[in-house]
């Protein structure tokens, strides 16, 4: 729960979970399925299909830290606003 919105932080968390065991359960069924042909071959085929859970993992975490950057830069903003209103004041 990284993000301040509980609602968009619920779906983004949800779609990380998601992410996650597509990438695993992708890697696993692969290797299974070819464990039978050839140990090197099944391993190969499991990295290969790990990927798109895998890319779907950084996309998100790449959107939860741009958010985050985009709170502590509005959080900035506003501290940074504060103090030139009170130089400008005195």
């Amino acid at each position: 729960m990284r993000l301040k919105d509980k609602s968009l932080s619920f779906v983004v968390n949800f779609l990380l979970g998601i992410a996650w065991a597509t990438a695993f359960l992708g890697a696993i069924s692969i290797f299974l399925s070819n464990y039978s042909n050839s140990f090197l071959f099944a391993l190969f085929a499991a990295v290969f299909a790990m990927v798109p859970g895998l890319v779907a993992v950084l996309c998100l975490e790449h959107f939860i830290t741009s958010k985050e950057k985009l709170h502590l830069l509005q959080t900035q903003t506003k501290l940074l606003q504060a103090l030139l209103e009170k130089e400008q004041n005195s």
